[in-house]
C-alpha cells in the first residue's frame, strides 16, 4: 500500500505538538529558533551602523563594553539599541 504524502504543514504542526508534549514550550521554541531564518538585510544594517567607524573604533568600543561588564557593574542603557552614523529620520 503507498502512502499519500501529507501536507508539510500538517507534519510540522504535529511535530510541533510532539516536541510540546514531551520538551516543553520554551525548550521547543529554542530548538526551533535554530532552524527559523532570520529577516532584513544584514548587509545594509552593518553598513548603516558602522558607517562612520572605523574598525579601531569598533574595537575600541567592544574592548571598553568588555572592561564595563567585566567589573561587574551593568549601565542602566546596556541593552537600548544606539543608532550610529546618519539619522534615517524614523522616529
Amino acid at each position: 500500500m503507498i502512502r499519500q504524502a501529507r501536507p508539510l504543514a500538517e507534519i510540522t504542526t504535529e511535530a510541533l505538538k510532539v516536541l510540546y508534549r514531551e520538551i516543553g514550550v520554551v525548550d521547543t521554541l529554542r530548538f526551533v529558533s535554530q532552524y527559523t531564518t532570520g529577516h532584513g538585510d544584514y548587509t545594509a544594517q552593518r553598513d548603516e551602523l558602522f558607517a562612520d567607524m572605523t574598525l579601531d573604533d569598533i574595537v575600541s568600543e567592544i574592548t571598553q563594553r568588555r572592561k564595563q561588564n567585566s567589573s561587574g557593574r551593568k549601565r542602566p542603557d546596556q541593552h537600548k539599541k544606539k543608532t550610529r552614523g546618519k539619522p534615517s529620520g524614523k522616529a
